[in-house]
């Protein structure tokens, strides 16, 4: 039991990790947007800016769970469904704790960021939506905060696992534990 729960928490630390690098990535990017405003030349530049940096958030979070899936397989010599059991776990700890922070954001911070952005694409995309839906589109508005949360965590958490499961094959060696190869 007290393996279990040593895995718990040290999972926890490195969900801690991942979820809070995907935290401030979305902090950095919404001040910049906030600080920049509607000027044209920058907005421009801030899309380029804000493409690399999730390209960064993404590499680094890559990294970042293969660093914690290998490190826990080197120190506790664990086979490869231990390895992806323990990355599931991060996965879950990262994907709440960034869901979490966005239902936060969404209802407290700035809660008219999900209904400013729905009214744009409204806006963009008025000719070809029937007046019908576009009324049951705005009706939605107040569950968006509820609907980002869960659709952030079912995305961060099956992102999570199959990358766990990549990794957990490399570091482990995929071949050794499935039991569909014929090895002769």
């Amino acid at each position: 039991m007290a393996e279990k729960t040593s895995i718990w928490n040290e999972a926890g630390k490195a969900g801690l990790v991942l979820g809070g690098v995907s935290i401030l990535y979305m902090v950095i990017s919404t001040l910049l947007t906030k600080l920049t405003g509607e000027q044209v030349g920058l907005n421009f530049i801030l899309s380029v800016f804000n493409v690399l940096l999730w390209a960064g958030k993404l590499c680094l979070c890559i990294y970042l769970m293969y660093y914690f899936l290998n490190k826990f397989a080197r120190d506790n010599g664990k086979d490869r469904g231990s390895v992806l059991k323990y990355g599931m776990v991060i996965a879950f700890y990262s994907a709440i704790l960034y869901s979490g922070f966005y239902l936060l954001y969404t209802l407290y911070i700035d809660p008219d960021m999900l209904s400013n952005s729905l009214a744009q694409v409204l806006e963009s995309y008025s000719s070809m939506i029937p007046s019908s839906e576009v009324e049951q589109i705005e009706n939605m508005t107040s569950s968006l905060p509820s609907i980002a949360f869960f659709s952030n965590l079912i995305w961060c958490f099956l992102f999570g696992t199959v990358l766990s499961s990549i990794f957990a094959s490399k570091i482990c060696g995929g071949s050794s534990n499935n039991p569909f190869i014929d090895e002769q």
